[in-house]
């Protein structure tokens, strides 16, 4: 089709046109898979990365990649006309794809603004904007929510989050921020803007003196073990420590910056604060995936 005889096609034709592309979407990151569920868009999903977990379904697609690792003879056997990628991290995977011809479209999302621009703009590549606005929306609505419950609470406990254990990582600008919806205040706030974990590594013997009093982990892809933040030098002194509120969340709902962090992800740090702050959380607003084992006790 020449570019003339498209601007020569009734208008009513174009929005059929530009929800039939892209047709045959691979996903290098999980926030992909899950926003194109969430627009009811699933089918057009042919590829994701193996660390995929939401929905669960959608592990039945084909894997193609791992995160900073893609099996480019996989990506290419699913014949995509699209593959979405995820921030610097993957720019030599997308620099291969586009050397072997592949369309690419690399999303760098860091905050919680970005995110829900990230799902507006997905929503407009397959052709759904009003479903992307209506999906952005119900999240806002979801944050606002927290953050109101958040108000109520009698103090703002000191949060640590250790995104990684050794080297010690804080966490990315938009657990930060998460974690504030959520009602707490983190202890390293000027490293969110941060955007490499290298430049978010933290010396464990400046803990002390921020005095967490609340410690929340995710350690992508190991669990936690909480008996070796504990055990740190000097940490026997952290309030979080003396007082055991170290808690794990897992990675698949707080460190994918899409869907998972800005629902399941903020209703585990709410739920913990609320507990750490000494008040019982909205119960609609608790969490509906499995939380930590101490928090159940």
């Amino acid at each position: 089709m020449t570019a003339a005889s498209f601007r020569n096609r009734p208008l009513n034709l174009l929005p059929k046109l530009m929800a039939d592309f892209p047709r045959r979407i691979a996903c290098l990151t999980e926030e992909t898979v899950e926003t194109l569920y969430l627009l009811g868009q699933q089918d057009r999903i042919v590829g994701v990365s193996g660390y995929t977990a939401r929905p669960p379904e959608a592990r039945k697609k084909p894997k193609i990649s791992a995160f900073i690792t893609a099996k480019f003879e996989k990506i290419l056997a699913v014949e995509p006309d699209l593959v979405l990628a995820f921030s610097d991290l993957q720019a030599d995977i997308v620099r291969e794809l586009m050397l072997r011809g592949v369309t690419v479209f690399a999303f760098n999302q860091r905050s919680v603004a970005e995110i829900l621009d990230m799902i507006l703009v997905l929503s407009r590549i397959v052709g759904v904007e009003a479903k992307g606005q209506a999906l952005v929306s119900e999240l806002t609505a979801g944050l606002d929510a927290i953050r109101a419950s958040a108000a109520s609470f009698p103090r703002r406990p000191r949060v640590l989050f250790e995104e990684w254990k050794d080297p010690l990582i804080s966490g990315i600008r938009w657990v930060e921020e998460l974690i504030e919806i959520a009602g707490g205040d983190p202890v390293f706030p000027e490293l969110r803007f941060q955007q490499a974990a290298k430049n978010r590594i933290v010396d464990p013997a400046c803990v002390p003196e921020r005095d967490p009093e609340v410690i929340i982990a995710s350690w992508c892809g190991m669990k936690v073990a909480k008996a070796q933040i504990k055990g740190r030098a000097g940490w026997d002194q952290v309030t979080a420590v003396r007082h055991n509120h170290v808690y794990e969340i897992k990675s698949t709902y707080i460190l994918q910056p899409g869907p998972a962090a800005l629902t399941e992800g903020v209703r585990q740090l709410h739920g913990i604060l609320a507990h750490v702050a000494g008040v019982a959380p909205d119960v609609n607003l608790a969490p509906l995936e499995r939380v930590d084992a101490d928090l159940r006790r």
